[in-house]
C-alpha cells in the first residue's frame, strides 16, 4: 500500500521528493539547504526567506504569510497555484493587505537561470592540468 511518505527522503536540513519526471520538490528546513536546493529543485518550499538568486520556483515565508494554504498542480511550464487567500481577498477574519490588489499569478515558474561556475575545485585538478 502506498503512503504519503513513500519516496520522501529527509535529513536535518529538510526533505526532498522526486516527481514522475525525475525533477524534485524540496522542503528546506535549514538555511544551509537553500543554496543546494535552489540550484537543483524544480520547487523549493521553505518558511524562511529564499535567496533572490534562487533559480527554482519558490514558496517562501512571504508567500505563505500572504496566501496561506495552497494547492499546487504540476504543469508543463511550472506549477499552477490555487491559494486559500488570493491577493486582495478581504475577509472579516483575514483582511486584505493594504495595496495588495494585484491579481496573483496562477503559474509559479522558476525565477531565473543562475549561471553556474564550471571552474574545477583545486582538489580536482591533476598535476599536469
Amino acid at each position: 500500500m502506498s503512503t504519503l511518505s513513500e519516496g520522501v527522503s529527509c535529513d536535518d536540513a529538510g526533505c526532498v521528493v522526486a516527481m514522475d519526471d525525475g525533477a524534485f520538490v524540496s522542503l528546506a528546513l535549514h538555511p544551509d539547504a537553500l543554496a543546494d536546493d535552489c540550484e537543483r529543485a524544480a520547487l523549493v518550499v521553505t518558511t524562511r526567506q529564499a535567496p533572490g538568486a534562487c533559480a527554482s520556483a519558490v514558496i517562501d515565508r512571504d508567500r505563505l504569510q500572504r496566501q496561506g494554504t495552497m494547492a499546487l498542480r504540476r504543469t508543463r511550464d511550472g506549477f499552477t497555484v490555487d491559494a486559500a487567500k488570493p491577493r486582495g481577498l478581504d475577509r472579516p477574519w483575514s483582511p486584505a493587505i493594504a495595496g495588495d490588489t494585484d491579481a496573483e499569478a496562477i503559474l509559479l515558474t522558476p525565477r531565473r537561470t543562475v549561471p553556474r561556475d564550471a571552474t574545477p575545485a583545486e582538489a580536482d585538478l591533476q598535476a599536469d592540468d
